[in-house]
């Protein structure tokens, strides 16, 4: 008998073991278990070849339409291409070797399961040399283990190459027939009360589904392991912050933040007014504050934030302000001293009294510019500190930090935030403002982001114009592109800027694309551009290899207006601020995220003049990627494109877990569907974790949170 931790090699021997490991990292009786069928097929029902993507490892169910052996042109021997459909479609598959022992067996009107790599071959897609498993009683004569698929319902597993979907299936029913999963680590009331059938049904059933229903119950019980699992995590890190004693920032009339209030040059909206008041009574109290501010693209969420830290300096306090890339956070820097003026120049000639100094500290800052910077943020001498990551190492030091605000935070893994979180003097935590211009769909903040106060910051300050955008298909319709030009050179014309984004820098080799061409380039773009179709103009480029000098100089001449068109990777994605860019084009835009290009074109349009965005594709209508394309360009609507693309991509590590480089085990949660699963599980693990904070009494539930969330995630969990 075996459970969930036991190795796999003594079950199945090391020559079906060491695949797995190798290529799918799966070593344990619960790691073989938790790899889920990715879909399933019914005898007789084909698999939608439609669907298909070229790049992707498919298994699929299909008939042997006919089967044609030829002698090979360019070498010797024999090819042997056989035609396989789902009644509608069709694919083919082409097989090298031993290709008259296979045309005995790959006969017209078989029926099968095909695995192999999707490829295109004279435009049409194909599998060459696909591993297969026959259904027909000739191929089971001949050898073929056909009686692993005697049932209706057959699962078809997520597969490598070598390591096809049907020795994934013999594996997992190995491992079944000799299982002992123990005692079920769901509590009893909580099974009963949900009505969720135990562990070791549900294990079974969801690789061998006697029936459908079988497979719906199994499914809703593992979904309710992985929702509790998460939950009883962030049970106890809103518990530990609860726990905490934070810096009192109480308001000071007269101070610092007046001074500014007083010199704004334009009206705050309303949002930002009762934001700011609800952030100030927080930043008041002994607890620290844990508040997410989620605000569209241009809403003024860096106001509310320098706001916050003016309120954290007044009191005696610093604020550390923490950004995802060297470019955003020198132009965090910068535009904090911008609105600042004499307020943040502190020790230099002209300063005002009140003054207070913002210092950028970055990985690669100069030597002797970096010794004085972390002075100064040692020292105290700087009220507020703008940097990246490399704020919380170790050798960087606060002299009293009261408040942390992190810019973009789905660009950080939870440890990151954390790390600073432990940087107040005297064992108190820092207040934490967490802002994001990605909107959040509901499941999502209330999961991921369930330590935390969610504010929405929905409107947009008086002056930002409306953003239009178009799709250009470059392949089918050649002169839009060329008229996409003309319009770059229309609004450079009238005194505006443009960005043109890319998805590669030039320098480095291209990455192999499945037998596509490489994603177009800065480098090389810019380089055609100055001498084709922007001729003339005064083009720049901006990359993030770009030593951090070069990289300011570029972002300050184009915000002065001394280049016109920049020509830039995803590093002005958040934060860049140039009123008179009023045109973006994306070069390969399919290649982009749908959150990303939202981000992308909130880059223009921050002025007084319309903004444009293009989004330029070789995508063919009716693709993924164009039906992407086409959502972005319906509508400016953060939270509906946000709730699209986590419908469009994988749902990913909804813990941070990816940012890590940690593997997730979340696989069947959907935090779009299972809405109210979610929210039953957050209300157990709270009741579980205020009674039994380190699951000392739970220790099945211990045990479920290291397996399916990680130890690193679940280190909370002390076994005694």
């Amino acid at each position: 008998m075996s459970g969930l931790g036991d190795e796999l090699t003594p079950l199945i021997g090391a020559k079906s073991a060491a695949p797995l490991a190798g290529s799918l990292g799966i070593e344990t009786v619960g790691d073989l278990l938790r790899h889920y069928p990715r879909r399933y097929a019914e005898r007789g029902q084909l698999t939608d070849i439609a669907g298909l993507e070229i790049g992707e490892h498919v298994t699929v169910l299909a008939r042997i339409v006919d089967a044609t052996r030829r002698q090979m042109r360019s070498r010797k021997g024999h090819i042997l291409e056989i035609r396989i459909t789902d009644g509608t479609r069709e694919l083919t598959c082409a097989f090298f070797n031993k290709t008259r022992y296979l045309a005995t067996r790959l006969r017209p009107g078989v029926s099968g399961l095909f695995a192999g790599k999707v490829t295109a071959y004279r435009n049409r897609l194909q599998l060459a040399h696909p591993e297969f498993e026959l259904f027909d009683n000739d191929a089971a004569d001949a050898g073929s283990a056909v009686d692993e698929f005697v049932a209706e319902i057959i699962p078809v597993y997520p597969a490598a190459e070598g390591l096809p979907s049907w020795t994934i299936d013999r594996c997992v029913q190995q491992v079944l027939t000799g299982a002992d999963l123990g005692e079920d680590p769901l509590p009893a009331r909580i099974r009963a009360r949900h009505g969720l059938v135990e562990l070791a049904t549900a294990l079974h059933d969801i690789h061998r589904p006697p029936d459908w229903e079988a497979l719906d119950r199994a499914r809703h019980r593992l979904k309710w392991d992985e929702a509790l699992a998460v939950q009883l995590v962030f049970a106890e890190r809103r518990a530990s912050a609860v726990a905490r004693t934070g810096p009192s920032c109480p308001p000071m009339a007269g101070g610092l933040l007046d001074s500014f209030d007083d010199r704004l040059p334009f009206t705050l909206t309303e949002g930002q007014r009762s934001l700011g008041k609800a952030i100030a009574a927080d930043l008041a109290t002994e607890h620290p504050m844990n508040r997410l501010l989620q605000g569209e693209v241009g809403s003024g969420k860096t106001v509310v934030a320098l706001r916050a830290m003016l309120q954290a300096v007044d009191a005696g306090k610093q604020a550390a302000m923490l950004a995802p890339t060297e470019v955003l956070a020198a132009q965090h820097a910068r535009s904090l001293r911008e609105l600042l003026g004499d307020l943040g120049n502190a020790g230099e000639l002209g300063a005002s009294e009140q003054a207070t100094k913002v210092t950028l500290v970055t990985g690669s800052l100069p030597a002797k510019q970096r010794k004085q910077a972390l002075l100064e943020a040692a020292s105290g001498e700087a009220g507020i500190v703008v940097g990246t990551h490399a704020l919380i190492q170790d050798h960087v030091s606060f002299a009293d930090l009261g408040l942390v605000v992190v810019d973009e935070q789905h660009r950080f893994g939870v440890e990151q935030r954390d790390a600073l979180r432990n940087r107040a003097a005297d064992l108190t935590s820092p207040h934490v403002l967490v802002m994001t211009a990605t909107p959040i769909p509901r499941t999502v903040a209330m999961t991921v982001y369930g330590d935390l106060e969610v504010s929405v910051l929905d409107e947009l300050p008086a002056g930002r114009s409306p953003i239009s955008t178009a799709v250009v298909p470059a392949a089918e319709k050649p002169a839009w592109l060329e008229r996409a030009w003309q319009r770059v050179r229309e609004e450079v014309a009238a005194g505006n800027q443009a960005y043109i984004v890319c998805p590669r820098i030039g320098d480095e080799p291209a990455a192999d694309s499945g037998g596509k061409r490489p994603p177009i380039a800065v480098l090389e773009l810019a380089e055609q551009l100055a001498a084709d179709q922007l001729a003339g103009l005064r083009i720049g480029t901006l990359h993030g290899k770009m030593p951090p000098e070069d990289k300011d100089h570029t972002m300050r001449r184009f915000a002065a207006g001394s280049l016109d068109v920049l020509v830039a990777t995803t590093v002005v994605e958040v934060g860049v601020d140039v009123p008179s860019a009023t045109v973006m084009l994306i070069a390969d835009a399919d290649r982009f995220g749908v959150s990303q290009l939202h981000q992308l074109r909130g880059r223009v349009g921050r002025g007084s003049v319309p903004g444009l965005c293009l989004l330029v594709t070789e995508a063919v209508e009716g693709t993924k990627a164009r039906q992407r394309l086409d959502a972005v360009a319906s509508t400016t609507d953060g939270f509906r494109l946000s709730r699209l693309d986590l419908e469009l991509r994988k749902e990913g590590d909804i813990l941070g877990a990816a940012q890590s480089g940690n593997r997730s085990g979340l696989k069947l949660l959907s935090l779009l569907r299972d809405e109210e699963i979610i929210a039953e599980a957050r209300e157990h693990a709270q009741v579980i974790v205020e009674a039994d904070p380190s699951l000392g009494e739970h220790l099945g539930l211990a045990r479920l949170v290291t397996d399916l969330v990680g130890p690193e995630r679940a280190e909370f969990l002390e076994k005694t």
